[in-house]
């Protein structure tokens, strides 16, 4: 029987686009942001037989709007955690634009990695095996994992088949979903970055 995984990225909070948030601590969702969770609680169907999270609060608050739309518990997911990004933590994206190292992870994300940080390799190798573990468990069917943008497109980059350089080729919105078919085969891509209706 075929395995549903929905891949979806928290919702909008007052930092994004303006700060490399990673793994810094109270960064919470807006407004917007919940409105835009609901909305997706709205989008998802068929009802999920779990739902897993990210620790950091922004997802878990993502992840609690959806889980109280389907009445189900939510289960803490380290492998969903945003890439860690050392000492660029909490930087403004204006203040790493002159940085040489900035512009080298930006242009070899295969190869490169934050000062003190996570590669981008080893975000891939701890999303997909995650993901590899849901699809070889028999007792779910659809699974909604609340995460980040990077190991969202890490995962898609890897069912993809492209290198990581090419990161860019993949978007992935505040309260996008992206969805992976399992079944015994493997994993495929059946959407990405598919927008809540406004």
């Amino acid at each position: 029987m075929a395995k549903i995984i929905h891949l979806v990225r928290h919702g909008h909070h007052a930092l994004l686009g303006r700060v490399l948030c990673g793994r810094m601590r109270g960064v919470e969702l807006d407004d917007l942001g919940c409105e835009d969770m609901a909305r997706c609680a709205g989008t998802l169907s068929p009802r999920p037989t779990l739902i897993q999270s990210s620790p950091q609060r922004r997802c878990m608050q993502s992840a609690c709007i959806l889980a109280a739309h389907f009445r189900l518990p939510v289960e803490i997911a380290p492998a969903l955690d945003e890439l860690d990004y050392g000492e660029w933590t909490g930087r403004s994206f204006d203040d790493l634009a002159p940085d040489s190292r900035w512009s080298r992870w930006n242009g070899r994300r295969g190869t490169s990695r934050p000062p003190g940080g996570e590669s981008m390799r080893s975000l891939q190798n701890r999303i997909v095996a995650h993901l590899e573990q849901l699809r070889s468990d028999r007792n779910l069917d659809i699974v909604v994992a609340v995460s980040h943008a990077e190991p969202i497109r890490a995962a898609l980059l890897h069912y993809s088949r492209m290198p990581l350089d090419e990161f860019l080729a993949i978007e992935i919105d505040p309260a996008s979903i992206s969805t992976l078919r399992a079944d015994s085969r493997g994993m495929k891509i059946t959407g990405i970055n598919q927008r809540v209706p406004a």
